[in-house]
């Protein structure tokens, strides 16, 4: 992990409930962007941070717009609005859980929970309860923001709302 003055710090938390935190690197105290960083968080308070596994650190002006990973740019535009996707992945036994965890800006995300167990017939690779996880967390995701979107139109307009999960 490599952080630079003015990069953001996002936490995700390691269960669902959990708080999600993001702010500011202040100062990187640590050699050629390494941790510690100095963090000023959202809500204003500061600390030194030893990020671990569930931090991701980017600059502000990261570029995410290429085509389908080729490195080919899409048409110039700017972006309002940048989210990201925090997944976490724990394995007990036979039975995996994933976290999603939509960070959509400073004190506003949304998270959501999934669940897979192996039986006694099935192949035991792992990768294959991963995904199962992975996708019920982000199934739950998808329904969980379309769901606060009919919510918010419902409240503006007064009217009973239905978005089309197409």
């Amino acid at each position: 992990m490599k952080g630079h003055k003015g990069d953001r710090l996002v936490l995700a938390a390691n269960r669902t409930e959990g708080a999600v935190r993001d702010g500011e690197i202040l100062e990187v105290r640590g050699a050629n962007g390494a941790p510690p960083y100095l963090v000023r968080w959202s809500d204003g308070h500061e600390a030194l941070v030893f990020p671990g596994p569930d931090a991701i650190v980017h600059a502000p002006d990261e570029d995410l717009h290429h085509r389908g990973g080729t490195g080919a740019p899409v048409e110039e535009r700017t972006p309002v609005k940048q989210w990201r996707v925090q997944i976490s992945v724990f394995e007990q036994g036979d039975d995996t859980d994933a976290s999603a965890v939509l960070l959509a800006g400073p004190g506003d995300h949304f998270a959501t929970h999934g669940h897979s167990h192996r039986s006694t017939e099935d192949d035991p690779a792992t990768t294959i309860g991963d995904e199962v996880a992975v996708a019920r967390a982000l199934r739950h995701l998808a329904d969980t923001l379309l769901a606060t979107a009919e919510t918010q139109i419902e409240h503006a307009t007064g009217k009973d709302a239905f978005v089309r999960p197409v």
